[in-house]
């Protein structure tokens, strides 16, 4: 641990506030994170979908544990701001495993992780969470756990008791360590403001095309919003719709609207970190 990995893990703490929330474009490498960063970011947050497509792999824990947290320390070096990284539920099958990789995230400089229930059971969920915190404690870096819960996100159970289901998951999960929750799959207001008023931690949602806005997420008391793979998508279209073009028609109107040389030269003229 550094005083600037502990400083920033304060200032990425104090970002979390209900009502005015923190609001994070995930990214996957070193020039998304300094063009976030230079569009007015806080803190950066990778994708956990977002970096297994760059390095080639399904989402889903299906990338390498080892380059994941190489990409992430990509990222971190790159800015000078907290970030926080999507392990996905720890890249590994027992607490124990999900307490090292934890271990070897903070070793990159990360301040903050996400670790999702991934269908299992709260109990067994929630164990994983508590290695997550007392590995953190153990490199004494006060690490943002974020909780997350994918009831709604994958329509898990009977939907007339699915937001009672996600509160209990996700009480446990706060007096398991968790510092903040994570519903991804909710976007009405009736449901996120439910879900504020119910789990006493700060609430993180989801949030793209058809969500409420972030001033509307303010509104209703959420700390966290995240566009989690979206920006990698939109990315990923755009590499898609020039390509089909040039090897199609032979004609290169996609490209009109990029990013010039010069401007991307740019972000990689030195490290943040």
């Amino acid at each position: 641990m550094t005083s600037t990995q502990q400083e920033k893990a304060r200032a990425l703490r104090e970002l979390h506030r209900p009502g005015e929330p923190l609001v994070l474009a995930n990214v996957w490498d070193a020039a998304g994170a300094r063009l976030v960063a230079a569009a007015g970011a806080r803190a950066v947050a990778t994708a956990s979908a977002s970096v297994s497509w760059t390095l080639g792999s399904a989402d889903g824990e299906a990338a390498d544990r080892d380059e994941v947290l190489a990409q992430t320390a990509l990222v971190v070096r790159s800015v000078g701001l907290p970030v926080t990284a999507d392990l996905e539920s720890g890249f590994g099958a027992t607490a124990a495993e999900v307490g090292a990789t934890v271990e070897a995230l903070l070793a990159t400089g990360a301040v903050g992780v996400n670790l999702e229930d991934a269908g299992r059971p709260a109990a067994e969920a929630a164990e994983r969470i508590a290695a997550a915190r007392a590995a953190a404690s153990a490199a004494g870096v006060d690490l943002f756990v974020n909780g997350r819960t994918d009831v709604f996100l994958h329509g898990i159970g009977d939907p007339a008791g699915r937001l009672d289901d996600a509160v209990a998951r996700l009480r446990a999960y706060v007096e398991a360590g968790a510092d903040g929750v994570f519903v991804p799959g909710v976007a009405d207001p009736e449901t996120i403001a439910a879900l504020v008023a119910a789990v006493p931690a700060p609430l993180n949602v989801l949030a793209g095309p058809g969500s409420p806005s972030v001033p509307e997420l303010a509104k209703l008391g959420v700390a966290r919003v995240s566009l989690g793979p979206g920006l990698a998508k939109a990315a990923y279209a755009a590499v898609r719709r020039a390509a089909e073009e040039v090897y199609g028609a032979g004609t290169y109107g996609a490209l009109d609207g990029g990013l010039t040389y010069q401007e991307l030269n740019a972000l990689g003229a030195g490290r943040a970190g």
